[in-house]
């Protein structure tokens, strides 16, 4: 059985991956300016400056459409604890640093682009949303892995393509193609990252497969989106899940599943002891994911017919 490596030896067996990936990355990842997705024309003062403040009357966004758009607004701006948090993971030299900068930067602009976008077009109460960004980021975030390397480069790849799906669904959502085109160019990014540490996840399963997937069962059964600390975030998640922008189908089909597929992790034959036991509880895990993922849409199926047969009788 493999021996388990210190965080010190991990995190120097895998620089030269992140080397590479870094430079793969920075080849294929294009400049692009948060101005230019925002409808400037649209804009008009509040009544500091002597206009009119904000009514929902002149949001163009339905329920679902803001819930989503201030949920993921409100999971960018707090950047600076995923900024701790990967730094506290990796590193701050060499390769590791160079990406801990980069990835921030580039994460920086998703806030950016999307708090201008809705003020600009008054798609929420703005009073509401900067209240919010005070209680959100003063409350940070902490992952529920245990810290270390092998834990971040797991939850990480999950965390980025969930909220790739997220924001990707969530700019269809919105009936505006201006917003799909904004959250489009942003999910480019997401996707980006995600590879960037899926790549990297991939790596660490060949130099430590038993302790990487017990890793993995560990952070899939714990695992929860960086803005569950937030304001209304169970109120809002119902909200999304309803309108099929992000749900348990979402999470296990378009998430889950596909990472477990490039990593080869039910045909690899490395596994041994803890890590083959770790694989039959991560086949369990996901058969009963695929049980609350059927249960859920049958659930919404006959809330919407309802709605739906409400809204007749009302009619």
């Amino acid at each position: 059985m493999t021996r388990e490596m210190t965080e010190f030896e991990l995190l120097e067996e895998l620089e030269p991956v992140v080397e590479t990936n870094l430079n793969r990355h920075l080849t294929i990842a294009k400049d692009w300016y948060p101005h230019d997705y925002v409808p400037w024309d649209e804009a008009r003062n509040f009544s500091a400056m002597g206009g009119v403040d904000w009514d929902a009357e002149q949001s163009s966004l339905d329920d679902a459409g803001m819930a989503a758009m201030v949920t993921n607004l409100l999971t960018e701006d707090n950047l600076p604890s995923y900024h701790r948090e990967i730094a506290e993971n990796f590193s701050l030299d060499g390769a590791w640093g160079t990406w801990v900068g980069r990835w921030t930067a580039e994460e920086n602009r998703h806030a950016i682009v999307m708090r201008d976008y809705l003020i600009v077009t008054r798609g929420v109460d703005p009073i509401a949303l900067e209240r919010a960004r005070m209680e959100h980021m003063s409350t940070g975030f902490t992952s529920a892995t245990d810290g270390g390397v092998l834990p971040g480069v797991s939850y990480v790849t999950f965390q980025e393509l969930a909220t790739r799906v997220s924001h990707r669904n969530t700019g269809k959502a919105c009936g505006d193609p201006i917003a799909d085109r904004m959250l489009q160019r942003v999910a480019i990014d997401e996707n980006l990252h995600m590879v960037f540490y899926r790549n990297l996840a991939a790596a660490a399963l060949d130099l430590q497969p038993n302790r990487m997937m017990r890793v993995l069962v560990d952070v899939l059964r714990g695992f929860q989106m960086p803005g569950v600390g937030m304001p209304h975030f169970r109120r809002n998640a119902v909200i999304i899940a309803k309108a099929g922008i992000y749900d348990p189908r979402s999470h296990l089909d378009e998430v889950i599943r596909p990472v477990l597929q490039f990593w080869r992790i039910f045909d690899r034959t490395d596994f041994a002891g803890p890590g083959e036991q770790a694989r039959d509880d991560l086949a369990a895990f996901i058969t009963d994911l695929e049980a609350k993922a059927r249960r859920f849409e049958e659930h919404r199926e006959r809330m919407l017919a309802r709605e739906a047969a409400g809204r007749q009788a009302t009619g």
